[in-house]
C-alpha cells in the first residue's frame, strides 16, 4: 500500500495510477518495482494485506523470498518510509503472517505498523457488502463460484479494539499515529485552479481580458442600435463596466478567454454552435466576447444568475456544439492547453436509483424477476427514495411484509440506494488542471 505523505507523493501516486491503468493493465491496473523506484518520493510504503508481496511468501512459509521482498522495498522507500502491516481481519492466515511479521521487523529492523483492511464501514455491512460483490461481477448470491471474502471483520474497527489487538506488537500503535500525522496533503479544495491562458507579453490575463470584451462592444452596440435606434446606451456602458468589474475581481477572466477561443474557432471552422443557453446568456461580457448572441438587457436577463459576488461559486457556461465537428472543437483544446496529458473530457457516474436498485438486487438475491418487476413498479415515480416509496404506497409496504426474502430485498436496496452503479464518459465536460 502506498500512502502520500505530502504533495510530491501525491503527484507521483497519481503518475503510478495512471500508468497502471493505462499501460500495465491486465485484468486490473499494475506497476512494476522500477517504475515505482522513480516515483517513490514523498509516498510511505506498507506490506499490504494477504495479497501483498510479502504476506503471500511469509503464508506459502518462503522466509527468504519475503525477507528479499522487504529488502528491495526498503532500498526503494528508505528506512523511515516502508513498514511492515500486521492486520485484524479474523482469518488463522492472517494471524500466521502477523506473528511472521513480527519476526521479520526484528531480523530486518523494519518497523511494524498497524492498520486494517476496510471495505465497509460496519459489521453489519457484510451482507451488504456481498452484494455488491455480486453486483460487480456478475453473480448471484447463490453461487457457489462467486467472489467472496472469507470473513466479516473487513469493516472500520474501533479505537479501543485496534489498539486491544496491537498490544502484541510493539510500538505499531504509535507509528500508526505518527504515519497520520506525517501525511500532509492539501488538494486546494477550498480554491479553484483555471488552466493558464497565454497572453502577449507583458500582458496579464486580466489585461487581455478587457482588451477583447471593449474590443467587441462597439459591434454589440452597433447591433443593438440597428434594431433599436432610441436605445438607452448608458444602460448597456454600465452594466459593461458592472460585469468586469465582478468577472476579474472574482478571478473569472482566463475561463472566459478559454471559452470564447474555442467558440471562435468552430465558427471559424464553420461548425454550428448555439446562440446561448443557461444563465450565461444573462452576461454582457458573454455577448461581447461572442460566447452568446443574445442581447441579455433587452431580454431581461440577469447576470447576477450567473455570477454573483455574494456567492462565490464557479461560473458554468453551458455551450452547444453541433455533434457534426465537436470531437474538432475537442482536439482543438486539447491541442492547445497542454496535450492529452493535461487535458480530458471528465467522468460522470450513474448511481443506484430505486426501481433500479430493487431490480439489481432482485437479481443477485434470485428472486424471480416477475415478483421483482411487480415491486419495482409499486415505486412512486415521484418518490424521493426507497423509505419515501414505502410511505407513500401503502400496497408496496404490505408486499414488502409479506416474506421475509423482500424484507431483506427492501434493506439491501436502502443501503445500496444511491451508491454509484457505473462509470462513464461525460456527455460534454472537459477539464484542464493547472500545471
Amino acid at each position: 500500500m502506498l500512502l502520500a505523505e505530502n504533495m510530491e507523493g501525491y503527484k507521483n501516486l497519481c503518475i503510478l495510477a495512471t500508468v497502471a491503468s493505462l499501460k500495465g493493465f491486465y485484468h486490473k491496473p499494475r506497476i512494476d518495482k522500477e517504475l515505482l523506484r522513480e516515483h517513490s518520493a514523498g509516498l510511505i510504503g506498507l506490506s499490504a494485506c494477504l495479497k501483498g508481496e510479502i504476506p503471500k511468501h511469509l503464508n506459502a512459509g518462503d522466509i527468504e523470498a519475503a525477507d528479499e521482498a522487504a529488502r528491495s522495498y526498503l532500498e526503494i522507500f528508505g528506512e523511515d518510509r516502508f513498514f511492515l502491516e500486521v492486520q485484524n481481519n479474523g482469518l488463522p492466515e492472517q494471524q500466521k503472517v502477523n506473528e511472521a511479521l513480527s519476526e521479520m521487523s526484528k531480523r530486518l529492523s523494519i518497523p511494524i505498523v498497524g492498520t486494517n483492511d476496510c471495505h465497509y464501514l460496519d459489521s453489519r455491512d457484510s451482507s451488504i457488502h456481498e452484494i455488491s460483490l455480486c453486483l460487480q461481477t456478475g453473480k448471484t448470491i447463490n453461487d457457489p463460484t462467486r467472489f467472496r471474502f472469507r470473513t466479516n471483520q473487513l469493516n472500520f474497527k474501533p479505537r479501543h479494539e485496534m489498539c486491544s489487538f496491537l498490544e502484541p506488537f510493539p510500538e505499531a500503535a504509535a507509528n500508526t499515529v505518527a504515519i497520520a500525522d506525517r501525511c500532509d496533503v492539501d488538494l486546494g479544495f477550498k480554491s479553484l485552479h483555471f488552466p493558464a491562458f497565454e497572453t502577449p507579453k507583458g500582458k496579464t490575463v486580466e489585461d487581455l481580458f478587457e482588451e477583447k470584451v471593449r474590443a467587441g462592444f462597439p459591434a454589440r452596440l452597433e447591433e443593438i442600435r440597428m434594431k433599436n435606434p432610441a436605445v438607452d446606451e448608458q444602460v448597456y456602458r454600465d452594466r459593461l463596466e458592472y460585469e468586469l468589474s465582478v468577472i476579474k475581481e472574482m478571478g473569472f477572466s482566463g475561463y472566459f478567454l478559454i471559452v470564447a477561443d474555442f467558440i471562435e474557432y468552430a465558427r471559424r471552422e464553420g461548425i454550428p454552435v448555439g446562440p446561448g443557453r443557461g444563465s450565461a446568456a444573462g452576461s454582457i461580457v458573454s455577448y461581447c466576447l461572442g460566447i452568446t448572441n443574445i442581447d441579455p438587457i433587452e431580454h431581461g436577463l440577469l447576470f447576477e444568475r450567473f455570477l454573483n459576488p455574494e456567492r462565490k461559486s464557479m461560473p458554468d457556461i453551458d455551450v452547444d456544439i453541433c455533434i457534426n465537428g465537436r470531437e474538432r472543437v475537442y482536439r482543438y483544446i486539447v491541442e492547445k492547453y497542454g496535450g492529452s496529458d493535461y487535458v480530458a473530457q471528465i467522468i460522470t457516474f450513474g448511481s443506484m436509483k430505486s426501481r433500479g436498485v430493487i431490480r439489481d438486487v432482485g437479481r443477485v438475491m434470485d428472486i424471480p424477476l416477475h415478483e421483482v418487476n411487480k415491486i419495482a413498479k409499486l415505486i412512486p415515480k415521484d418518490s424521493g427514495n426507497l423509505d419515501d416509496a414505502l410511505a407513500k404506497e401503502p400496497e408496496l409496504k404490505k408486499l414488502i411484509e409479506s416474506r421475509q426474502d423482500l424484507v431483506e430485498l427492501m434493506e439491501a436496496g436502502r443501503a445500496l440506494e444511491g451508491l454509484p452503479r457505473h462509470a462513464s464518459t461525460h456527455a460534454a465536460g472537459v477539464s484542464r488542471p493547472e500545471r
